[in-house]
């Protein structure tokens, strides 16, 4: 068989070679012409799939490396018969370790304690629902706004939208979608804006959609206390730079982008691959990533623990990093702009998990010992 994969999937020429021939190439220059005489295509979400590019192609499976799927057309590939899967879920841990990491930079820079806050969450699928258990977790109190499961479920947790944008930090946790009763495209319009905390945080790492960047724009003109962070966009790879240069942290979708993550999706992509083709359960891949990226911090008996968690958090990721990489997009042409953002996340160094971070506590301290591993932490006592 004959394989077209984006070259930005981790190992995946190592993990597929007992499939067949792997032909390599950027998202971006996955082409009707490439793809038109391959069995299996490997995507990641910068590659659209459609009538546009699959007519008249002999590719029977279709695999995204990735958790969302707006960039697929599902019902092309159902009336063709064309398999597909994907990833779900595959990267939920990156993107609440992301949200940890700004909320806490952001605390530092506005001065405020993270315990005297609100968070709603809108949306509590594969990261809304894990982000919601570890901001408990921390001791950070939290409303839940999803439609969809409230109607599924009727568990009085999930509020209405008006009560959600109350909460004093809204963050976006769901799928791009244009129909059915809950549309998402552009959630965050004039009447959310008109709802939402003035003084308050708005974070979206779901799909750049998901925001009217326009409307957004107008909005932080006349409201200077209110703070953004952006790790998606509506027109990727070609950001809108004026609103870049007006929020608090801006990144160029990498919010999932952890090391751990990537190779998460490839494992199952595989395994999907295999029951599509009748291979049965394939063995997991041998990828070995254990000594890479691992830190140590040491905390101090008398921190407390709402700092020594914080002190975890950016220990393990600051995304402060990351925004100033995407930020330096201003100082270049706008035509180098698309490139540059592609870039960022073609070359994103190794980012771990919080597990590959060990921390050494105080056997005394078994609360916070306790709660960072809960948190994920790999917890070491030490005298």
């Amino acid at each position: 068989m004959k394989i077209v994969a984006d070259h930005q999937i981790p190992y995946i020429q190592q993990v597929f070679s007992d499939f067949g021939e792997i032909i390599l190439c950027g998202g971006r220059e996955i082409t009707p012409q490439r793809v038109r005489d391959a069995d299996i295509l490997l995507i990641r979400s910068v590659t659209r799939i459609n009538a546009d590019l699959l007519s008249g192609s002999n590719v029977r499976f279709v695999a995204s490396a990735t958790s969302g799927i707006d960039h697929v057309d599902i019902e092309y590939l159902k009336q063709h018969q064309i398999g597909f899967a994907y990833a779900p879920g595959c990267n939920a841990q990156s993107v609440v370790e992301y949200v940890l990491s700004s909320l806490f930079v952001l605390a530092n820079q506005k001065d405020f304690q993270l315990l005297d806050k609100v968070v709603g969450i809108i949306g509590c699928g594969q990261v809304g629902s894990r982000l919601l258990e570890s901001l408990r977790l921390i001791g950070v109190k939290c409303m839940v706004n999803d439609p969809p499961l409230r109607d599924k479920t009727g568990d009085a947790i999930y509020r209405d939208l008006e009560e959600t944008l109350t909460a004093d930090i809204i963050t976006m946790h769901v799928p791009l979608t244009d129909n059915g009763p809950y549309p998402t495209r552009q959630l965050v319009n004039e009447s959310f804006l008109s709802k939402i905390n003035p003084q308050g945080i708005l974070i979206n790492t779901s799909r750049g959609g998901v925001i009217d960047e326009s409307l957004l724009k107008k909005f932080l003109k006349s409201h200077d206390d209110f703070s953004v962070v952006l790790d998606v966009w509506e027109n990727e790879p070609d950001i809108d730079r004026k609103l870049l240069a007006r929020i608090d942290i801006g990144t160029p979708h990498i919010a999932g982008y952890s090391t751990d993550g990537k190779i998460r999706a490839t494992d199952m992509i595989y395994q999907e691959a295999g029951k599509f083709f009748n291979h049965g359960l394939l063995p997991r891949p041998r990828v070995e990533i254990s000594g890479i990226g691992r830190q140590d911090l040491k905390i101090a008996e008398d921190v407390c623990d709402p700092d020594a968690m914080q002190m975890a958090v950016l220990a393990h990721y600051d995304v402060r990093s990351d925004s100033a990489a995407l930020r330096r997009i201003l100082e270049i042409s706008e035509e180098q702009s698309g490139y540059y953002f592609d870039d960022l996340r073609r070359n994103y160094p190794v980012r771990r998990e919080f597990p590959a971070t060990t921390i050494n506590v105080s056997p005394r301290k078994h609360t916070l010992s306790h709660k960072l591993k809960l948190l994920g932490f790999n917890v070491v006592f030490i005298d």
